[in-house]
C-alpha cells in the first residue's frame, strides 16, 4: 500500500493529488489544506518516492495499479489529480479504471512521449555527499555548485531524509527505468468522464499537436491554461492552480 496523508473532513467528496518526478505528497500540503475545507484530499507517495515502497519497476501500468488499490482503500471514486509524471499515472489509472475516477485533472503533460531526460537530477543527487549533512541548507548549496537552479535545489531537498543521511527516492531504479517514465504506454479504450488539462501558460509540455490524442482518450477533455506559470504551474501559481481545481471538481 503506498503512504498517503489525509486533509478534511472524511465524508465530504474525496480528491486524490498524485505528484511528478522526484516528488512527494509533502509537495502538496499547503494546496491540499487549502482545499480541505471543502474536499476530503489525499496526498500520496508514488513508489519509489517519499515514504512509499521501493521497488524494481517504475512503469505507469505499476503505478496506475498501486493507485487503484489505493482508492479502493479509501473508498472509490474519488476525484483525481495529477502532475507531470503523476499526470500520466492518473490518466493510466483513469483509462484502465473508470469506476474509480470521478474527475480528473492534469496538470502539465500529456499521454506522449518526452524527448528530454531527467537523467542530470538524478546525476546531481547522487553527487551531494549525504555524510556531510547536518540541515537541508547543507544539500541545497552542494546542488547550487552542480548548477540546480534554487527552486530545484528546495523541491529536491524535501525527499531528503537528514537522520538516515539518504535520498527518500529510489534513484537507482529511477535512472533505469527514465526511458518508461518519459514514454506513455499504448492504451485501449477511453475515459468517458469530465477531464481538464490544466497547463502552465510558459510551458511547452502541452501543445495543439498533442490534442488528437487527448482527444482519442479523453473525449470530454478540456483545456485550460495558467498564465505566467511554466511546468511547476501549482508552485508557480498556487492560489490560481487551487481555485481552477476547486471550480472544475465543484461544478455541477
Amino acid at each position: 500500500m503506498l503512504s498517503y496523508s489525509e486533509f478534511g473532513a472524511p465524508d465530504a467528496p474525496a480528491v486524490l493529488i498524485v505528484h511528478g518526478l522526484y516528488g512527494s505528497g509533502r509537495n502538496w500540503g499547503v494546496i491540499a489544506k487549502r482545499l480541505s475545507n471543502e474536499l476530503r484530499v489525499i496526498t500520496v507517495d508514488l513508489r519509489n518516492h517519499g515514504h512509499s515502497d521501493w521497488t524494481d519497476t517504475h512503469s505507469y501500468p505499476d503505478m496506475a495499479r498501486d493507485l487503484a488499490e489505493l482508492i479502493q482503500h479509501i473508498g472509490a471514486p474519488c476525484h483525481v489529480v495529477g502532475h507531470s509524471m503523476g499526470g500520466k499515472a492518473s490518466m493510466v489509472l483513469a483509462v484502465e479504471n473508470p469506476d474509480l475516477v470521478s474527475r480528473l485533472i492534469v496538470a502539465d503533460i500529456a499521454p506522449v512521449t518526452y524527448s528530454h531526460s531527467q537523467m542530470q537530477f538524478i546525476e546531481a543527487m547522487r553527487q551531494v555527499d549525504l555524510s556531510t549533512l547536518s540541515r537541508r541548507s547543507d544539500a541545497e548549496t552542494q546542488l547550487a555548485d552542480l548548477g540546480v537552479e534554487p527552486a530545484l535545489q528546495s523541491f529536491f531537498t524535501q525527499s531528503l531524509d537528514l537522520t538516515k543521511k539518504r535520498w527518500r527516492l529510489n534513484l537507482d531504479v529511477l535512472a533505469e527505468e527514465m526511458d518508461k517514465i518519459l514514454s506513455f504506454p499504448d492504451l485501449n479504450g477511453a475515459f468517458d468522464g469530465r477531464t481538464l488539462f490544466l497547463s502552465g501558460a510558459d510551458s511547452d509540455y502541452v501543445t495543439p499537436e498533442h490534442r488528437p490524442r487527448i482527444k482519442s482518450l479523453f473525449p470530454k477533455a478540456r483545456f485550460a491554461k495558467l498564465p505566467d506559470a511554466g511546468h511547476w504551474l501549482h508552485a508557480d501559481k498556487p492560489r490560481e492552480f487551487e481555485a481552477t481545481v476547486r471550480a472544475f471538481l465543484q461544478h455541477p
